[in-house]
């Protein structure tokens, strides 16, 4: 397996799992009564613009013959 086609599971499972983290830290915040500062880019959106462009490199990298 391709070093594009291993992270692009490994991507996918650490941005889930920060994401979580981040809603899980906004409930406890929320239920103690004060707010988290907001993030400029959201983990997911940020996530899924590296399995996009992970996928697109493991595309090129795969349609390539050698020379």
């Amino acid at each position: 397996m391709c070093l594009f086609c291993a992270a692009i599971p490994t991507v996918a499972a650490l941005g889930a799992a920060a994401h979580g983290k981040r809603r899980e830290a906004e409930r406890a915040a929320a239920q103690q009564g004060r707010s988290l500062p907001k993030q400029k880019l959201s983990i997911a959106k940020a996530t899924m613009a590296l399995v996009v462009a992970l996928v697109i490199a493991s595309a090129v990298y795969h349609t390539q013959q050698p020379a």
